[in-house]
């Protein structure tokens, strides 16, 4: 497979690797968008959050939560960011996790400016999204 992080995994390609878990890894981003941009991954490869098993879930979001009092320390405030799935942006077709370190001015702005422009739903619409996604 030709997949950038699955060669991180298997030590094909380096990385500053911060911490290794069972089913996961974290790493600081070789492009970061800020200072101490970390990834955490699975270390099998899967496309998207519901790919993955509850066990590698579990163990990807317990090394999120461990890094993140890291990351936080360097600024204050970490964003905290996955694209699932191409259309929302993901990159590279690996399930991942980023840590951004975020400080005031620091340029970058909240999810909501992302989309503009935002969404005005109906009572009714939000009532029939409503009814969809209720688990």
């Amino acid at each position: 497979m030709d997949c950038v992080f699955c060669k991180i995994v298997s030590g094909d390609i380096p990385a500053k690797i911060l911490k290794e878990t069972e089913h996961s890894i974290a790493f600081l981003d070789a492009f970061p968008l800020a200072k101490g941009h970390v990834l955490v991954i699975p270390k099998k490869h899967h496309q998207k959050i519901q790919d993955m098993s509850s066990e590698e879930n579990t163990d990807l979001f317990a090394l999120v939560h461990s890094m993140i009092s890291k990351v936080d320390s360097l600024s204050g405030s970490t964003l905290v960011a996955v694209h699932n799935g191409k259309d929302a942006g993901q990159e590279v077709p690996h399930v991942h996790v980023h840590l951004v370190p975020r400080k005031a001015n620091d340029g970058a702005d909240a999810i909501h400016s992302m989309f503009n422009p935002m969404q005005k739903l109906s009572e009714d619409e939000i009532d029939e999204l409503y009814e969809k996604l209720k688990i």
